[in-house]
């Protein structure tokens, strides 16, 4: 049966707090009937009205009282209302819920997920919008995992319940009223889809049963369906065939799958909704021209939104992040330099 992501999500959590009686919910807005801004805890509060705990507008309080919990034994899940006030819990978040494992010398463990929603494509302005991942991935002792709706969506939630380190698991918002696309037989919209081993695994789609061709096109989560896109027109309007990695975790990166499809295809683009200075595309290129440079016979392109912030109207909006054109233009830029 096809189901929205949310839906999944909101089954997911339920079947995790069936499952387990140390799990509660923070965040604001969460009780029923309103259950959360894009309405994934609905219905959790009406089943557990205990577990299930509506809060202040104070997201530095909120990781500072779910890192507490955590420590006590508990496996709170928070809930950021938009990714974009994940900035106002940085210091809890740098100086104590990435530290305190290792600070006290693996005396404690800190089993802390905080689930939040990242990117733009629906009108609501400079700080609504962000795409704000990428400001995780230096912060030694936190596990970002990105989920996409080609993942198994259920599985991806209850592993990072179940995860001793803490998580952030980034949701996009378009992703929400999507389908969950699983493979059939191996198979997603008539591309290969192959799935990495793992926690919290990857994807390999390919347009030939073979794999290799033109590029990889490293991306996750909400920028799936548009690389996914333009790999097709790709194979249907310039006959050139593209492997696409579909990250699962962003830190610890996981590389291995970029790595094994960058050995096939000799070339890299990564694709990303963030901004494109200092961004996740940055780190992928780094880190693959370190470990495979031997592999690259082409400069790598990067596909990221515009350097600046994301304005409220659409037309401006769309010409601000990255669409099926501009990843299309980075591959035929790639087989240019080839040619």
């Amino acid at each position: 049966m096809e189901q929205r992501c949310a839906q999944v999500l909101n089954e997911a959590l339920l079947e995790i707090f069936e499952r387990r009686d140390d799990v509660y919910l923070l965040g604001e807005d969460v009780l029923d009937p309103y259950g959360g801004a894009f309405k994934v805890t609905q219905g959790l509060s009406t089943r557990f009205p205990d577990r299930v705990l509506t809060t202040p507008i104070s997201e530095a309080s909120l990781f500072g009282v779910a890192a507490g919990m955590a420590l006590r034994g508990y496996r709170p899940i928070l809930e950021i209302m938009f990714g974009d006030f994940v900035a106002l819990g940085f210091d809890q978040i740098v100086n104590g819920i990435g530290k305190f494992r290792e600070m006290f010398d693996d005396q404690v463990t800190l089993p802390l997920v905080v689930r939040t929603p990242m990117g733009g494509r629906r009108g609501y302005g400079p700080t609504h919008s962000q795409s704000l991942e990428k400001l995780l991935l230096g912060v030694p002792g936190i596990t970002v995992v990105a989920a996409s709706e080609c993942h198994d969506l259920r599985a991806l939630l209850s592993e990072a319940v179940d995860d001793d380190e803490p998580v952030f698991f980034v949701e996009n918002k378009l992703m929400y009223g999507r389908t969950q696309r699983r493979p059939e037989n191996g198979y997603v919209d008539g591309l290969r889809c192959v799935e990495s081993d793992g926690r919290y695994p990857s994807l390999t789609f390919s347009g030939s049963d073979a794999g290799g061709g033109s590029a990889t096109l490293a991306t996750y989560g909400g920028m799936l369906p548009i690389v996914l896109e333009a790999a097709t027109r790709l194979i249907l309007e310039h006959e050139l065939f593209t492997e696409v990695v579909v990250l699962g975790r962003l830190h610890p990166l996981e590389l291995e799958p970029v790595l094994e499809s960058v050995a096939r295809t000799g070339a890299l683009v990564t694709v990303e909704e963030g901004t494109r200075t200092g961004g996740v595309g940055a780190e992928i290129a780094a880190r693959v021209q370190e470990a495979a440079w031997d592999d690259l016979h082409r400069p790598i392109e990067r596909v990221a939104a515009r350097d600046g912030i994301i304005p409220a109207a659409r037309t401006l909006e769309d010409a601000m992040l990255p669409g099926v054109d501009d990843v299309v233009a980075a591959v035929m830029a790639v087989e240019g330099v080839r040619g």
